[in-house]
């Protein structure tokens, strides 16, 4: 399913979803991470549960505002109790992690299982 603009008949540029697995939100990320979705992103991050797993498996591309609200929600998660975990991140997509360091110490998983393991 391509979720659609209302005012055209092209493809939206970011489609968020959402589950809760073991009581762990799951928003699954599909498209641009940038400055034309930001808001978008940071409202449905507001939304997610105390203890949150991103799946970026599915981002074309991430700025470093996006990255912001990533790291933003990985403190609140920590500082409230919760969890966090990254799952399906890209060196060719998420270079931004990568570049500024954040790899070597936001929580990124190889799978949905490792997360949900490593939030048990």
């Amino acid at each position: 399913m391509i979720a659609q603009d209302d005012e055209s008949d092209r493809p939206r540029s970011l489609t968020l979803t959402s589950r809760v697995v073991d009581d762990i939100t799951v928003i699954t990320v599909d498209g641009l991470l940038d400055a034309t979705t930001r808001e978008e992103f940071a409202e449905f991050l507001s939304q997610a549960g105390p203890s949150l797993i991103l799946d970026l498996a599915g981002v074309t591309f991430m700025d470093s505002r996006a990255l912001g609200l990533i790291v933003h929600r990985w403190q609140t998660a920590l500082s409230s109790g919760g969890g966090f975990a990254l799952i399906g991140v890209d060196y060719a997509r998420a270079r931004v992690i990568w570049i500024t360091g954040l790899a070597d110490r936001l929580p990124l998983h190889g799978s949905l299982e490792e997360a949900l393991a490593a939030l048990a």
